[in-house]
């Protein structure tokens, strides 16, 4: 057995410890964990107080807990609820964030914070969906008109920005056309297994094994879901797109297919547990442990970085949310416009792969997480205080005749 350590993968799990119960001691904090999961991160890394660096066990839990962030993520997305108006206002609505961001993008070009404009148009263009759909559920706003409104917004941008970033950052060469007919190419593959997948899971005898044997030891759905984000992981590598695209369809493709869990309500427990419950924590630690605090906070000038970048976050992110006024009303439409600019997970990836490919310098990087942790600690609170005002507008149902038919799995 080779000689590791596991000190360090010790004091990263006691910090993922820490950080919920934290919260559950003081409920009036209304922080989220992952929030003091990386400021947790921040104080026993390098920049603070030095007890941890992030090896190699901890490097690949972390990577394993990313995959499974955007397997998760992916998980959420619901297909049958992108249709009509929804899906309309949430593609135009993702457009219009793009030329906003691009032009945030050349701004800071010009002033020297990026050389990428088009990275950070993708780095913002993002909604953590993770986080906006707790904040609806407590306000009681999930199936109301501002709430489907959001989930659809959130899902679109989370999955355009996956692929944005896969196309144009990748590992593969060659021109823009080429990129594309490779992430065609993998686009297919993947609706190839949507569908094997979906046909299996149609099999009488195939669905009694599965019965038997989700509950035993052989946990045989969750290992089925786990084989389906690695292959997928690889697969995406393979094509040299990015494994986080792959991770995310896994997860699609498996919400999908398991839409109805009449016969296995406890699926998607048990895999939330493997990932918050240990994998994506450690990934949020690990993140704060390599965030340059110390090259931010020694820089007047680059700590300006952090609050003008969570500005362009609300203006990218939350100004589109206008398009949708006259349907939902003046105080839905600005809680609509504050959980969308609320991005964090999808800002620690981006800014990770950013300095790996030398896109983005560490300083950067530390400032636009930065400007996430405040993005996740100030407008769900806002938007929470606003819908907890507001009346719940149930949704308008999508006439038969104006709807528009559902996408393909592997569209999303």
């Amino acid at each position: 057995m080779p000689d590791v350590s596991f000190v360090n993968l010790l004091v990263v799990v006691a910090v993922a410890v820490a950080a919920p119960l934290v919260v559950g001691y003081l409920p009036r904090l209304r922080v989220p964990a992952v929030v003091l999961e990386i400021v947790g991160g921040i104080i026993i890394g390098p920049s603070v107080l030095g007890w941890v660096r992030v090896d190699l066990p901890v490097a690949i839990l972390a990577l394993f807990g990313l995959a499974f962030l955007l397997f998760l993520a992916g998980l959420e997305i619901d297909v049958h609820r992108l249709r009509g108006r929804l899906l309309r206002f949430a593609v135009f609505g993702y457009l219009v964030t793009l030329v906003l961001g691009y032009g945030a993008g050349v701004s800071f070009t010009a002033a020297g914070w990026v050389s990428q404009p088009l990275l950070l148009a993708i780095a913002l263009s993002a909604t953590s969906l993770g986080l906006v759909v707790p904040v609806l559920k407590d306000a009681g706003q999930v199936h109301s008109q501002v709430g489907q409104t959001a989930l659809a917004a959130a899902s679109v941008a989370d999955f355009a920005a996956i692929v944005l970033l896969s196309l144009f950052y990748s590992s593969s060469g060659g021109s823009t056309g080429s990129k594309v007919v490779v992430l065609a190419a993998f686009a297919g593959l993947v609706a190839v297994t949507g569908l094997v997948v979906s046909g299996a899971a149609r099999s009488v005898r195939l669905g009694q094994v599965l019965v038997r044997l989700q509950d035993t030891t052989a946990e045989i759905r969750v290992r089925c879901a786990v084989l389906l984000l690695v292959a997928f992981t690889f697969l995406a590598e393979k094509f040299g797109l990015k494994s986080i695209l792959g991770a995310f369809l896994a997860g699609a493709i498996v919400g999908l297919v398991g839409r109805d869990s009449s016969s296995h309500p406890r699926f998607r427990t048990k895999l939330e547990a493997i990932g918050y419950g240990f994998l994506i924590p450690v990934f949020f630690v690990s993140s704060g442990i390599r965030l340059d605090l110390t090259g931010l906070l020694h820089n007047p000038s680059a700590l300006v970085r952090v609050p003008v970048f969570l500005l362009a976050l609300l203006v990218v992110r939350g100004l589109p949310a206008l398009l949708g006024l006259r349907a939902n009303g003046p105080k839905s439409t600005l809680a609509l416009g504050l959980l969308q600019a609320t991005s964090l997970p999808f800002l620690v990836t981006v800014t990770q792969i950013g300095v790996a490919l030398g896109k983005i310098t560490p300083v950067t990087a530390a400032a636009l997480v930065c400007a996430g942790l405040l993005s996740v600690l100030i407008f769900p609170l806002l938007a929470l205080g606003i819908l907890r005002r507001a009346k719940p507008e149930p949704a308008k149902p999508e006439s038969p005749t104006t709807a528009e038919p559902v996408p393909e799995p592997h569209l999303m």
